[in-house]
């Protein structure tokens, strides 16, 4: 019956999903029918020969690729062009969506092969690095030097010279040892240069790795933005980075600032009718959206632009300019001591006063060969020139350097990541530093803990006595009234919440403990209109047609008194619905006060169901603000962070002032601020504590007279805290301010340093600031604060050792020349003793970490001298100690020890240098006595010391020729150590002596001078 009802070709086209013995059946069929077949065609054709046939078919097969219904050139033109018409070819946004295998609400799959394929296809969201500058590039920069430049001159003319005159042998030790020593101090700077870059490319990495939302296999989760692929569905937010070149999928209130790429500073409105196209680099200025990736990396012209862009290391810090100018004025003093040194030796020379080995006068006219005058004379240039090179404290701007590189190293270790090197240093001087609230000095771990429906507060497990229509409202606005997002892998597993802190705490509390359905409220409402969260009006709203019925819903949420102050009825636990007189709101009142009280958040939400009659069968084009009824409040539990009252106090004990600028009520703001240790117990508490409003709606004068007493600033708007920053800057304070919004980005350039947040600050707040606080603590400003003082006061310890050798050099060589025609040291040493103190003495008194002694200090000022009055004192006892005794060893040293001239010079040079050494341990302390504490903690210090010791003991017995020095006795050795050992208890002497604060230059009536000058 079966085969009956059945033809051959239906039995040839059985389908395949049969089981094993029907298709063994089929098989056989179709085997027997076919070879029957051929049998009967031979037959009748009487075919004698048949052709053979190949076993098999060539077939030419293009391969397809998997996106073959769109090409990438299309893609790339589509959003650099803004191309409407091509858009539409393309099937609109629907039709690319589909195209790249993506989904409007899910994403793309999003596994590892998915990811590669794409990048294979698409390219990565990467762009080719400009190259980076090589080693020999700050060789040659360094070689740029005009000093280096002349030393470099005189070593050639030295070594030509010294050849001509001594042969190979010994004639290449003069030249050849400036040669040497030029080649250190090049070889120094340029590797120290060299680190930097490198340095500053790895902060760079860090500061472009931004993390962005995206949806792959319908989860949200954060992926790094060079981990973005073409067909990936972006979330955007106020603050934003647009990472790729993309399409608008859905979204509300978009607007775009374009004005990195077009320099037009209007908003741009992006929507799915006129302008879908987003473009890399552009930021988001209000809305949020989900934006489908066409483009990425070099196919994006923000991917074009950055490739060409290096970010330069090359930034001259205030501190470094100040020091520049320090530089300047030092060299043209030690470039007038070398040209009158120059002026002494020529003519002391030329009239025949200076000796050979063998007492005849060096110079004797026309019997003088000239290859012997022009030695002479070239020896002479090169110790005026070496005198140049020793007055010039090029060291200065290499500890800066040092300092700043090394700081900025521990900073990042310190989770502080420097985007602006002067920054480090103008920390160091701040006087107030205005902190935001959430996240920094609170833990950012947001938690409902208090529910309040009516005037009844429902406690933990009490959910089911809440009305049902009741439920179903507050439902309805957590769920459409939010940006964030609730996604559960599968049955039994965990809920991911997505969002703010704020938004997570309420979509955790309403999942849980409300069991509201997020997907279901989605399924069930079409969203109308949407008001974005913004600091400034502190609350965000929703507007949706519900499905089932087509009724309009108004949803808002927002801080709890400006909720409060849109609506004129209240809901009860019941659901009866009740008005809201002057009585009730002040009970409303009462209630929010009292969470606040217990450093609470408060969040209200309100709804209005837009009655059919004020329809017209039309959507309202805006959201209604007022005759709300108000569903009901929640308190938010914030924690503070730990330590973060330990770190204010050492802030407030360093005398900087703390001012917590934020957005929340005077309730929640003072109490925060109290367990902070912001507003102490006892503290005057008149004007200490202000809103915005009142802030802002002060007269100027008003504002100068009060902003320093100001301690918290409550439901402050952007606006409020810019106003605060000028107004402090106004009065001479150094600035510091945290910020972490797209809106902070004003006060974040005003101030002079700008803090952004590294976990919750936006794109627009990073790129506004000069420090990412990586780990969004407090804690982490203090420690810059820290940072930045140990940046200055290394600097003026630096100052100070390098002075201190500028002016003993400067003053021996200067005396020795016009009396004894012939400078002590020679060039040889005179280099070697530039080199410990250039390079050597930068790194080890630039690499101090900081210490507590840093915090009990106040604030440095503006405007306050690089060399205090405490540096002088001390430079100018150890210069003098210093002049003193190597001009006694130069005209008494022979007859002191008894030894020969050569060995005495040795006995100079051994001592200048000891001294050195001493009296860098003096340095490290510019005002305690006790130099030694804390020592062994840097062992980079010891290192160098030790290091330094042994390089001149190197110099002094083994390098006789090259350094032109003689071997010394034991107790020679032990008078040199002893005679550089007096500095450290002379050290512990001055140190004793007080020294006015008010600088020394500050006393001179120089208008009196004036006068007397004309």
């Amino acid at each position: 019956m079966f085969l009956a009802n059945m033809s051959i070709e239906d039995l040839l086209r059985m389908p395949t999903n049969l089981s094993k013995s029907k298709k063994r059946w089929q098989s056989s069929f179709c085997t027997i029918y076919y070879s029957r077949a051929f049998i009967t065609i031979a037959q009748e054709s009487k075919i004698t020969k048949i052709t053979p046939t190949p076993s098999f078919t060539v077939l030419d097969i293009e391969p397809r690729s998997y996106y073959s219904r769109i090409d990438q050139e299309p893609l790339i033109k589509l959003v650099k062009d803004k191309n409407v018409d091509l858009l539409l070819q393309l099937g609109g946004v629907e039709g690319v969506t589909s195209a790249l295998k993506s989904h409007s609400e899910n994403g793309i799959k999003g596994n590892d092969e998915d990811v590669a394929h794409r990048q294979e296809v698409f390219g990565s969201n990467t762009y080719n690095q400009p190259p980076t500058k090589s080693f020999f590039h700050f060789v040659v920069e360094a070689l740029k030097d005009f000093t280096i430049l002349i030393l470099l001159a005189c070593a050639v003319l030295s070594l030509g010279f010294g050849i001509k005159q001594h042969g190979l042998k010994e004639g290449w030790y003069d030249g050849g040892s400036i040669t040497l020593a030029v080649f250190i101090v090049i070889a120094f700077s340029a590797i120290s240069n060299f680190r930097q870059n490198r340095q500053f490319e790895k902060l760079s990495k860090v500061s472009n790795n931004i993390q962005v939302d995206v949806v792959r296999n319908g989860r949200r989760q954060q992926i790094s933005i060079f981990e973005l692929v073409v067909g990936d569905v972006v979330c955007l937010q106020i603050g934003d980075q647009v990472p790729a070149d993309g399409l608008f999928l859905n979204g509300h209130s978009l607007q775009v600032d374009e004005s990195s790429m077009t320099g037009e500073s209007d908003h741009v409105e992006i929507n799915h009718s006129k302008n879908p196209f987003l473009v890399s680099g552009t930021k988001v200025a209000d809305g949020y959206a989900k934006m489908l990736v066409t483009s990425v990396g070099m196919n994006t012209t923000w991917g074009e632009m950055m490739s060409t862009i290096s970010r330069d290391s090359d930034e001259t810090t205030p501190l470094q300019a100040r020091l520049n100018k320090l530089t300047s004025s030092i060299g043209k003093v030690g470039l007038l001591v070398a040209f009158l040194v120059l002026v002494v030796l020529f003519v002391r020379y030329f009239t025949g006063n200076t000796e050979d080995e063998n007492g005849n006068p060096e110079f004797n006219g026309s019997k003088t060969k000239v290859d012997d005058v022009l030695n002479a004379v070239i020896g002479i240039i090169a110790d005026a020139v070496t005198i140049v090179v020793v007055a010039i404290p090029e060291g200065l701007p290499l500890a800066v350097t040092l300092t700043l590189a090394y700081s900025m190293k521990r900073m990042m270790a310190d989770q502080a990541m420097v985007r602006k090197l002067s920054a480090c240093e103008t920390m160091g001087s701040a006087t107030t530093i205005c902190t935001d609230k959430t996240g920094t000095l609170t833990l950012n771990q947001m938690k409902v803990t208090k529910v309040w429906l009516g005037h009844s507060s429902i406690e933990e497990g009490d959910y089911r006595s809440i009305a049902s229509n009741v439920l179903q409202s507050i439902q309805q606005g957590v769920a459409l009234n939010t940006t964030g997002s609730v996604y559960k892998a599968a049955a039994g597993s965990e809920f991911e919440f997505t969002g703010s802190p704020t938004e997570k705490a309420i979509l955790s509390w309403a999942v849980t403990k409300l069991k509201m359905d997020m997907e279901t409220m989605k399924q069930s409402f079409t969203i109308l209109h949407v008001e974005a969260f913004n600091s400034e009006k502190k609350r965000s709203g929703v507007m949706m047609r519900a499905d089932s019925d087509n009724t309009i819903h108004v949803h808002w949420k927002g801080a709890a008194e400006m909720i409060l102050a849109m609506c004129s009825h209240y809901c009860d636990l019941s659901g009866t619905i009740r008005a809201l007189d002057a009585e009730e709101k002040m009970k409303f009142e009462q209630i929010i006060e009292g969470m606040a009280a217990s450093s609470l958040r408060c969040i209200a939400f309100a709804h209005k169901q837009i009655p059919e009659e004020d329809e017209d069968g039309e959507v309202p084009r805006k959201m209604i603000v007022n005759g709300l009824v108000l569903l009901g409040m929640v308190g938010i539990k914030d924690p503070c962070r730990n330590g973060v009252k330990k770190a204010v106090e050492d802030c407030q004990y360093a005398g900087v002032n703390i001012k917590m600028i934020t957005g929340d009520n005077v309730y929640t703001a003072r109490a925060i601020a109290t367990e902070c240790g912001i507003l102490r117990p006892g503290q005057n508490m008149d004007g200490a504590v202000v809103e915005g409003v009142e802030f802002r709606n002060y007269t100027p004068e008003e504002r100068m007279q009060k902003v320093d007493k100001i301690c918290v600033m409550a439901r402050s708007s952007p606006f409020d805290k810019l106003l605060m920053v000028q107004c402090l800057k106004q009065k001479g304070h150094v600035v510091a301010v945290t910020g972490d919004g797209t809106n902070d980005a004003p006060a974040l350039k005003e101030a002079d340093i700008g803090l952004s947040m590294g976990i919750q600050g936006t794109e627009v707040a990073k790129e506004s600031s000069d420090i990412v606080i990586l780990d969004d603590n407090f804690a982490s400003v203090a420690t810059v604060l820290r940072w930045g003082r140990c940046v200055y006061a290394n600097i003026q310890k630096f100052i100070q050792f390098q002075l201190t050798v500028n002016v003993a050099a400067l003053a021996i060589n200067f005396v020795a020349a016009i009396s004894a025609g012939e400078v002590p040291l020679t060039a040889v040493q005179l280099l070697w003793v530039n080199l410990i103190m250039d390079t050597l003495g930068a790194l080890a008194l630039a690499t101090e970490q900081p210490t507590k002694e840093l915090m009990e200090k106040r604030p440095v000022g503006r405007t306050e001298p690089l060399i205090t009055n405490v540096m002088w004192r001390n430079l100018i006892a150890q210069a003098l100690y210093q002049i003193a005794v190597l001009l006694t060893l130069q005209f008494k040293g022979e007859s002191i020890f008894s030894v020969t001239k050569q060995v005495n010079e040795t006995l100079i040079f051994n001592t200048f240098v000891l001294c050195q050494v001493f009296n860098e341990f003096n340095a490290r302390k510019l005002e305690k006595r006790n130099v030694f504490k804390g020592i062994l903690k840097n062992k980079l210090f010891l290192a160098i010391i030790g290091f330094t010791i042994i390089l001149q003991a190197v110099m002094v017995e083994f390098l006789k020729k090259f350094a032109d020095t003689e071997r010394l006795s034991w107790g020679q050795w032990g008078a040199c150590i002893g005679i550089a050992a007096v500095s450290w208890p002379l050290g512990w002497i001055i140190k004793c002596i007080p020294v006015p604060e008010k600088p020394f230059l500050d006393n001179i009536n120089w208008k009196s001078l004036k006068f007397i000058r004309n």
